[in-house]
């Protein structure tokens, strides 16, 4: 599909999902994407951390694709461009401390002088083909959060990213109210608005307001404390660091993507002021009641520092009397992983406070408040929600008719909206999908490797050899396990299944495919019937 005199959204992920967004924006035979980023994997993906969108549709229309525009940091928005902006082979558009995280992330890939990254500063214009751009500062727990205004021969879209209201942020520029309303003032087609946040009531808070809740915890606490935030909220950084002036504890920063935040933030003008903090060596040293400890893991990544510190495998250790702050919300799908740390920390007799207990956390996205705010003040012809499940979005929709918005387009993934002209509607469907990072290789999310090691996670694995000569078995075949729940019945098992080879090779005959599979399937039986499972069985035949 080539987009006409007429203009075209298609999200290519972050529509009925949270995570992995991907949008599209197609005018005159041109395209632009907006974020590109990636979502965690889960336990259906045996071996997999990171999921990546499939962008065979773009790819497919690649000559027409004039540039990815991001509009904020957290890698939801950037974290697939390491991977998958180089064959696209367009430019990417970013602000300085959005573009300073993308950059840390080419070089580490090692495709950074492949791909063109231009910073675009917060309320520049600038154009690409048909669109006419620009970025509007939001608030959002990362710096340099932006909505953004797509000026285009067919309407005005204000696409905000992901934001929330906040007079004091701490860092970084609030939304400007009379700015929006400006934009407002001047016409807008359709807002396409993050519904993260839909089903709160109260607003999200200010950033600011948490430093007083943290303080207090902080301070009441009498043994070494961790706070556990995400990486990308230089805010909340900001705010330890006051709370640790405020208590007279010393900082100690545990996590990779911890340094490389302040490390940008710094570059880029923020944390100019952040104190100096001492090693894990140095943190054990100090008393325990004069350190606080900011690590990463709080969604419970057992790879990360508090993973690592929970389990005992890392230089910082916790016991009776230490607490631990999580000062972040917990995303749908880590619950488990996030009650696996803190029972190994229960189990150490550390103290656990979460927003549920003290004002530790506020979050970066709008509540209904806010969504009733910034709908008064850019009065769109049509919403479009998106940046949340199917949930998410049609309570956005059902609220934003209640507020008066004359039309809504609740779409998901890979549905093509034409916006304009005309009522907004449905006019195709674009292929989407997942892929995940396997190691260093990028495979489908369904395909055949993914798939067998499901199989494999499930069922378990036999290997089987077998020595012939002229179609005759020499000795007993060879039979070895891997995930076959036989246990102490082990040997007898393994006995039967060797009868059963033997038997199936005497019985066989000369094809050796035939042989093959005759040998398979017969000591899948006998698994079957020890086990009740259906495993893989793999066979090898030696001629002898």
């Amino acid at each position: 599909m080539t987009p006409g005199n007429e203009l075209i959204f298609v999200a290519l992920g972050g529509s009925g999902e949270i995570g992995m967004n991907v949008n599209l924006y197609g005018c005159q035979g041109k395209w632009i994407m907006v974020d590109c980023g990636i979502t965690f994997a889960d336990p259906a993906y045996p071996g997999i951390d990171l999921i990546l969108p499939d962008l065979a549709f773009i790819e497919e229309r690649g000559d027409d694709l004039l540039g990815i525009v991001l509009t904020h940091g957290h890698e939801d928005h950037i974290g697939a461009l390491p991977y998958l902006a180089e064959d696209l082979g367009v430019p990417l558009f970013a602000s300085p401390f959005t573009a300073g995280l993308i950059a840390g992330k080419l070089e580490e890939e090692g495709n950074a002088s492949r791909i063109e990254l231009n910073v675009i500063e917060p309320g520049e214009e600038f154009a690409l083909g048909p669109f006419g751009l620009r970025f509007v500062p939001v608030a959002h727990s990362i710096p340099e959060g932006a909505a953004l205004l797509i000026e285009t021969p067919f309407g005005r879209v204000f696409h905000t990213g992901d934001w929330k209201l906040d007079e004091t942020p701490v860092i970084g520029n609030p939304a400007d109210p009379e700015v929006i309303k400006a934009i407002g003032d001047k016409g807008v087609l359709a807002l396409v608005c993050d519904s993260t946040n839909v089903f709160n009531p109260e607003a999200s808070g200010s950033e600011a307001s948490v430093r007083e809740g943290l303080r207090d915890v902080v301070s009441a606490a009498k043994g070494r404390v961790l706070v556990t935030t995400f990486a990308s909220n230089a805010a909340r950084l900001k705010t330890l660091a006051d709370v640790s002036r405020d208590t007279g504890r010393t900082l100690c920063v545990a996590g990779r993507s911890l340094d490389r935040i302040m490390k940008v933030a710094r570059a880029t003008g923020y944390l100019k002021d952040f104190p100096a903090t001492v090693d894990f060596d140095e943190a054990m040293r100090l008393p325990a009641n004069k350190v606080l400890i900011v690590a990463t893991g709080g969604q419970g990544e057992e790879r990360a520092a508090l993973g690592r510190i929970a389990g005992g495998n890392h230089q910082i250790s916790l016991g009776q009397g230490d607490t631990v702050i999580f000062s972040s919300k917990q995303i749908p799908g880590n619950e488990v992983a996030i009650g696996k740390i803190q029972n190994q920390l229960a189990a150490k007799g550390v103290l656990m406070v979460t927003d549920r207990q003290a004002h530790v956390h506020v979050s970066g996205h709008p509540g209904r408040p806010e969504l009733a705010t910034m709908y008064g003040w850019v009065r769109p012809q049509v919403l479009v929600p998106v940046h949340g499940e199917m949930r998410h979005l049609m309570e956005q929709a059902r609220f934003g008719l209640s507020e008066g918005i004359p039309g809504v387009v609740v779409q998901t993934d890979g549905d093509i909206i034409r916006l304009a002209p005309g009522t907004p509607a449905k006019i195709g469907n674009a292929p989407v999908g997942r892929l995940v990072l396997d190691g260093d290789v990028i495979l489908p999310a369904d395909g055949a490797t993914i798939n067998e090691r499901r199989k494999l996670a499930v069922n378990g694995q036999i290997s089987v050899a077998v020595a012939i000569q002229r179609g005759k078995l020499i000795g007993d075949p060879q039979i070895r396990l891997q995930g076959i729940p036989v246990e102490e019945d082990r040997e007898p098992f393994i006995d039967e299944a060797v009868d059963a080879a033997a038997k199936a090779v005497r019985e066989g005959g000369r094809d050796r495919d035939k042989l093959r599979e005759s040998v398979r399937l017969a000591v899948r039986r006998v698994a079957g019937r020890w086990t009740g499972k259906k495993p893989i069985v793999d066979v090898l035949l030696i001629e002898a």
